[in-house]
């Protein structure tokens, strides 16, 4: 019995050590990261500049989030100013509903298209940020249009909507960049993930 417990203290006095140096070399760990993000970001603060200046233009491509089906789009944005972009998007997409009619159930296939035009603050002259990151916020406004069977009783457009988005971009090279947007309260609430390219 002795040596049994003499065991059971030896290993829990082990997994506690274990748990005590694991936690160490993780909070180790997490120091150094931290200190390497916050080196990254002091470093890109020293030569900023907008991403895109005025007269430039770039391209959009990626896809939305949304509750109805996986919307692709297609967005151009263009500098007007030093710190100011507008831009237009369209998207497509196509879900599949169940809808009761009359007691019946029937799958129903939509399509539906939405147009949007937007513009954009850029803060990297304001906050002092390298060219290959991109942080903006601005408005949309836009509409979507449903194509449905002529059976279907929803809904058949968005009508015109009014919100605002905040985003933002880095940039790989030159003239390719990982963009995530965020927008809400109208037909284009949720967000959205894609490609820029620097035309």
């Amino acid at each position: 019995m002795k040596l049994c417990k003499s065991i059971t203290q030896n290993l829990l006095n082990f997994a506690v050590n274990l748990r005590f140096t694991f936690k160490h070399k993780l909070l180790t760990i997490f120091k150094k990261a931290l200190l390497v993000f916050a080196l990254l970001f002091i470093s890109s603060l020293v030569f900023s500049q907008n991403p895109l200046p005025k007269g430039n233009t770039q391209l959009n491509v990626g896809v939305r989030l949304s509750g109805w089906g996986i919307p692709v789009y297609l967005g151009v944005d263009h500098g007007i100013h030093q710190d100011v972009t507008i831009g237009a998007e369209l998207s497509y997409r196509e879900y599949k509903e169940k809808w009761n009619n009359k007691n019946f159930y029937y799958d129903y296939n939509h399509r539906i298209t939405g147009f949007s035009g937007n513009a954009n603050y850029h803060f990297n002259s304001l906050l002092n940020i390298q060219p290959k990151w991109d942080f903006y916020a601005g408005l949309n406004l836009g509409f979507y249009v449903w194509s449905s069977p002529s059976l279907y009783e929803g809904g058949h457009s968005s009508g015109l909507d009014l919100a605002g988005q905040i985003g933002g971009r880095y940039y790989f090279t030159d003239k390719v960049g990982l963009n995530l947007e965020f927008n809400g309260e109208n037909a284009f609430t949720g967000g959205k993930i894609g490609a820029t390219i620097r035309l």
